[in-house]
Order: C-alpha cells, then structure tokens, then sequence
C-alpha cells in the first residue's frame, strides 16, 4: 500500500542566503547589477549555455553539491545540463494518493500555505502580494477572494517538472511577460518577486476542487518555463510541464471553502518556516 504522509521535514524562512545573492540583494553596487541580471535576455543567453554539450561537464560537481539521489530516475547519458536538469523520476518514485478528494502537490518544493483575506495572500514588510496583480484579471481575482494559496517553492535539487493535481479541463492559460528574481526568500524581502517575474498560469475546472488556477513563475537563469497545452483535459498526476535551470516557484489558488490544508503546514507556516514535500504528497483534502 502506498503511503502519503508527508515528512513534515521544514526550513526558516530566511533573508540570510550565500554571499553572491547577499551582495546582489544588500549592497547598492550588487542592486545596479541586478537591473541587468533580471532581464528575461540574461536569462535566455544563460539558457543557451546550459542546453551546449560542454554543460554536461558540471552535472557531476553539481549531484555533489546538492546530494542527488540519481536512483530516482530514469538513467540517461546527459546531452547537456539542461537535460540533466528537466531529467524524469522513475515510476512509482513521485506516487499520488488513490484517494480523489486528497490535494497532492503537484511538484516538490518547499511549501507555504495561506488562508487569503480578500484578495491578499500576505504581507513582508511593506510588501502586498495579492492575487490581482498575480492575475493582472481583476475579475477573475474576485472568484479567488477568501480563498487558499499554496506555494511551492523549488530549489536546484528539487525535481522540476510538475503535474496536475485532479482530473479536469483547461478554461484558459495566460502568459504574462515580466523579469527575472530569484525566488530565494531574500529577494521576496526586498521585490514583490511573484507579480513582477515572468510567469504563467492555467485556470482549471477540476472533478474535485472545482475551480483551481495553477501557476509556474519564472526565476533568475529560469527563463524558460514548459507547459505541454493551453487547451483540452487532463487527468489527476498527468504531467503540466517542467521549468529549465535554477530555482522556481508552482502556486495553486483555490476559491472559498473549496479545500483544508493540512493543519500542521499552515502552523509552520505562521511559524516562517517551509515544509518541504515531494510531488504526490497530500497537502490537503476537499473542504465537507
């Protein structure tokens, strides 16, 4: 029998991070380079160099650093470090809950959660972040009102690809066009990161949750986010899509009384800290 409980593993939610983003994000000098790092053509000139051959040569130092477990997936021989990167799990490794009315997680990542008040998710410092200017679709904001936000934060060694999480159908996709943060909680302290990076979403009518908005945001050197259609079904684990190079941000937004998050998530998240799950985890269930 497969088992979903999720780990319950959590990490601070913190502005300390290496020197490089410090400087970048703490210092006048590293905020003037950021103005050119940002732009989505950095980005795109990062992402030629990772999909060269010559790439390859760092998947190794990199499974080192961040301590890989390639039994995971599906042995290959690495065309490039962007192959590497947008590598697939093997099956039954990333396994989803049998039971429909569970919410797993469509990807891994390190997950906050928040009960909205209005259309707001949450405040850092003087920062707003709410679902308008995520949406830029004041109307379609308003369905959302009161509702639940869960974001999935993914770093460098998480698996970044991702699914979606009931059966259902696309209503409507939307790309919006922006720069290029990094997702780091550093950043999130500094920029409102989710409304100004370049990102996309879909908004789904699924079997079970109703209506549901799915989003992927891009980050610094992740310009190139992959979503396979715009249109047509789809089913519960079927894979959306995958991000390229870095670390990157999935949000799921869910209307009014439409699910329960698990109880302990939504503590640690008042607690600033992340819980950090696995693609198929139950995060939730459907509300009554």
């Amino acid at each position: 029998m497969v088992s979903n409980k999720l780990s319950y593993h959590t990490i601070a939610i913190s502005e300390k991070d290496n020197w490089a983003v410090n400087f970048l994000y703490h210092t006048i000098a590293g905020r003037v380079m950021l103005k050119f790092l940002t732009k989505p053509e950095v980005s795109r000139a990062a992402g030629l160099v990772m999909d060269s051959p010559i790439s390859s040569l760092w998947v190794p130092m990199f499974i080192k650093n961040h301590s890989i477990c390639l039994k995971d997936y599906k042995a290959e021989k690495y065309r490039s470090f962007n192959h590497f990167f947008t590598r697939k799990a093997r099956k039954g490794v990333r396994p989803f809950s049998r039971n429909p009315l569970h919410v797993p997680a469509p990807c891994d990542g390190k997950l906050t959660a928040y009960e909205m008040n209005g259309s707001e998710i949450f405040r850092i410092k003087h920062s707003v972040y709410d679902v308008k200017h995520l949406l830029k679709n004041p109307a379609l904001a308003r369905e959302f009102a009161d509702g639940t936000c869960l974001i999935f934060r993914l770093t460098p060694d998480d698996y970044h690809r991702y699914c979606y999480i009931d059966k259902g159908r696309i209503v409507s996709s939307r790309t919006i066009k922006g720069i290029l943060h990094t997702v780091r909680p550093i950043a999130l302290q500094q920029y409102q990161v989710y409304a100004q990076n370049a990102r996309e979403y879909t908004v789904m009518e699924t079997e079970n949750f109703g209506k549901v908005i799915q989003m992927e945001i891009g980050a610094l050197f992740v310009g190139r986010i992959k979503n396979h259609k715009a249109n047509g079904t789809f089913f519960r684990g079927q894979e959306k899509g995958m991000f390229e190079f870095g670390g990157s941000t999935v949000l799921l937004l869910f209307q009014k009384n439409a699910i329960k998050v698990e109880e302990e998530i939504l503590i640690n998240t008042k607690k600033k800290r992340e819980t950090m799950i696995k693609m198929g985890d139950k995060v939730g269930e459907k509300s009554g």
